[in-house]
């Protein structure tokens, strides 16, 4: 079926008068970021000029995507707003909760016992505003968005840092937080910075072991884990259009990893076919007729670097697999480079588990491909060295493979286990034998991410990132130090073997097939529904809207931690086992920054109490000065906040008394979370200043009070031994962001507003 087809047609219909209004007003020809952006303003036709990285633009997103870990803040946020039903098509995914352990049916069958009061709570919650459910079991959001909803020259916004996924059919798809999503349900205006444009020309055609995922690997480290931010990446060129769409899925995935707003590429065949095989032909005949304008202008792709704010050049004939890490992606490392930056870093290269899928790399063309490896194995005779573990991306692309004996191909590994079509170990929803004693170890992934604890809990895990063939590769070999371009293998027969090259089909010659794909049609009318929250539950709770300010300075506030270096969402709210409060802020708040690094003693969970001169875990200790009607402050590194969309990692200091976060730098989504919650997002003027903290300080705000658009903020650090430091930090709130900061939150202002117009 083609959900929401009306709407797509709408958006198509107004696509030539605003894309020529815009030429107008622009007077250039247009990337297919800026055809995008300005086909979704909110204010209808392109009226001025917008500066790229300074412009606050408000657009108006076709449709929104929630996660069940986040989707439960957002939609008991929404249940606030005083709406009766959604504005824009919205679904709900329940991918997060299911914990990777012994295989699909046992592990689904857990997590349906362990959740159900969740899983329960986002279907009725559903189906009372308007939005679809898709059931535990159903795949993770990112597949079945690019499955089933994404469309090119479509906009959706989604409470995940991966939404952006849906950039390989040609959107622009950004993650949120949760309060964003809310104001879009609600029918209000999504707020966003202009971006700045990044341009990717691809040049040739990858071949024999390179995949799509090297190519973000090696985007990766080129740009580091911040190059991206506030930037759309645009890929064009002839090897672009020789990717496949999930291919360019996998590439716009991980472009969370290098900070960027989304990425995206223009309208091709490889998306005409793929639409067509996911039944979507009727998509496929109306994109056709505004073709021209779902892809950027030729005079862009001729000359980039007049068009683009940055130009990156990358050849795919000369391309070759990558390992990203350990614990950053955007440490890029060649295949043939590896063995001796390892021995050279002491990292373990003996690996015990190799893990294929996440919503990166679960498609039917990686399983297919990574089969192909198994295969050629087996026949050659040689049997793994490491546990390989599969998370097909959906129920559709688990029932299609299971029909086309990709998921034999895997079993003919004893070892080998097919876990549930959900996130699982990407998301640290892994239990890992052995994890918890904490050896050092390696293991290699298909996914985005590896921040140190981020898959099993072990902060000794070094994690890489690479192909789902090359962790098909490696699992066989059991060595990260494996080039299977240029090593061989000694098979059971004691011959050297080397395996052939990897290959798989782009999309199942018989078409897609499945039972039952796991999806929940909301009611028609659900003013009926009952959505109940038991008050004693420890999963769920509703919420309290958080205070407005006072409109005065903020005077003797205490420092409760000055994090020290990456201080990324897992830091600040870990997923894992925290994923079971997701629902329930008091409870969640107890993981509150237990895994930042204090700058004072280099140890995670222990700052000093000042009330007591006692150290003890981050949430106590913000709990007390809580009690004590003592606000405090945080103060972080560069790129605070970055990975994961959660707006958790925002709602938790504001639960427990946070006022302001100070730092070098903010991830992008993080900084709007925060600023959404009523909190104060700051960045120091000069980064030294970030020196002049000591821990016993008290903090007055000396210019609160004036509060405005542009205008830097003072803070008065006086120090234990008398002395003081004042210090600027700047901002980057306009007036309807001061607005939510006043109102104590964004939904305060919606709730207020809605309340209003009764």
């Amino acid at each position: 079926m083609i959900f929401d087809f009306d709407m797509i047609q709408s958006v198509y219909a107004r696509y030539p008068e605003r894309i020529a209004k815009a030429r107008e007003i622009v007077g250039k020809p247009l990337t297919l970021s800026e055809k995008i952006l300005f086909t979704h303003l909110w204010e209808g036709n392109l009226s001025q000029q917008y500066e790229r990285g300074n412009s606050y633009v408000d657009f108006a997103p076709d449709r929104v995507a929630m996660q069940d870990a986040t989707a439960q803040m957002a939609l008991l946020q929404f249940m606030q707003a005083g709406k009766a039903k959604v504005a824009v098509p919205s679904t709900a995914h329940a991918d997060h909760l299911i914990q990777a352990r012994v295989g699909a049916e046992a592990d689904l069958q857990e997590s349906i016992n362990k959740n159900s009061e969740v899983f329960n709570f986002l279907s009725s919650v559903c189906d009372k505003y308007g939005i679809g459910f898709w059931k535990p079991g159903a795949g993770i959001i990112h597949q079945v968005v690019l499955e089933n909803y994404a469309f090119p020259g479509g906009m959706m916004i989604g409470t995940d840092s991966h939404t952006v996924n849906a950039g390989g059919l040609g959107m622009v798809a950004v993650g949120v937080g949760g309060a964003d999503a809310v104001d879009v349900m609600a029918g209000m205006a999504w707020e966003l910075k202009m971006p700045k444009l990044i341009g990717v020309k691809l040049t040739g055609r990858l071949n024999g072991w390179t995949s799509a995922k090297d190519i973000i690997l090696k985007v990766a480290g080129i740009l580091t884990v911040k190059g991206g931010t506030g930037c759309i990446i645009e890929y064009f060129g002839e090897g672009a259009e020789s990717l496949s769409a999930t291919g360019k899925g996998t590439i716009c995935n991980m472009g969370a990893e290098v900070g960027a707003t989304t990425s995206t590429f223009g309208y091709d065949d490889s998306m005409r076919r793929y639409l067509a095989a996911t039944g979507r032909q009727a998509i496929v005949d109306a994109a056709d007729k505004v073709a021209e304008h779902l892809t950027g202008d030729a005079e862009v792709y001729a000359n980039p670097e007049l068009y683009f704010d940055q130009v990156i050049e990358i050849n795919l004939d000369e391309l070759t697999p990558h390992l990203n890490g350990p614990f950053t992606p955007d440490l890029a490392t060649p295949v043939s480079e590896f063995r001796a930056k390892a021995e050279a870093n002491g990292w373990p290269l003996d690996v015990e588990w190799a893990l294929i899928g996440s919503c990166t790399n679960s498609s039917y063309e990686d399983l297919s491909r990574a089969a192909s490896i198994v295969e050629d194995a087996v026949a050659k005779g040689v049997k793994p060295k490491a546990i390989l573990g599969i998370n097909p991306g959906s129920e559709q692309v688990k029932y299609t493979a299971e029909r086309d004996g990709f998921l034999d191909s895997f079993r003919k590994f004893e070892s080998a286990r097919i876990f549930t079509n959900a996130c699982g170990p990407c998301i640290g929803q892994w239990d890992r034998e052995g994890a918890e004693k904490g050896e050092k170890n390696s293991i290699i992934h298909s996914f985005n991410r590896n921040f140190a604890k981020r898959a099993d809990g072990n902060p000794n895990t070094h994690a890489f990132v690479a192909s789902p063939e090359m962790v098909a590769a490696i699992a066989i070999s059991g060595r990260l130090d494996f080039n299977p371009i240029t090593d061989t293998l000694t098979n059971q027969n004691g011959e050297q073997i080397r395996l052939g090259e990897p290959n798989g089909f782009e999309l199942p010659a018989k078409g897609f097939d499945v039972a039952d794909n796991g999806y929940q049609a909301p009611s028609e009318d659900g003013s009926q529904v009952r959505v109940d929250v038991n008050p004693t539950s420890d999963r769920l709770q509703l919420l309290t809207p958080f205070e407005p300010w006072d409109g005065r300075n903020i005077t003797g506030a205490k420092l409760l931690i000055k994090a020290f270096g990456k201080c990324t969402t897992d830091h600040i709210s870990m997923a894992g086992p925290w994923l079971k409060y997701r629902g329930h802020l008091d409870n969640i708040s107890n993981n509150m920054l237990i895994g930042a690094i204090n700058a004072y003693n280099m140890e995670t969970n222990s700052v000093k109490n000042g009330l007591n001169g006692e150290y003890d875990e981050v949430p106590n200790v913000a709990r007390a000065y809580k009690a004590a009607g003592i606000p405090t402050i945080v103060v972080g590194d560069q790129n605070y906040g970055e990975g994961s969309s959660r707006e958790h990692a925002a709602m938790e200091p504001r639960h427990l008394g946070v006022r302001a976060v100070l730092v070098k730098s903010f991830a992008r989504i993080h900084e709007t979370n925060l600023k959404k919650q009523g909190m104060l997002a700051l960045t120091f003027d000069n980064v030294d200043d970030y020196d002049k903290i000591f821990e016993d300080d008290t903090i007055n705000f000396l210019d609160l009070d004036q509060f405005a658009p542009g205008r830097p903020v003072q803070l008065e650090f006086q120090h234990a031994d008398g002395t003081k430091d004042i210090i600027l930090a700047n901002h980057t709130y306009n007036a309807q962001q001061i607005g939510w900061f006043r109102a104590g939150s964004a939904l305060n202002l919606i709730a207020e507003e809605a309340k209003n117009s009764l």
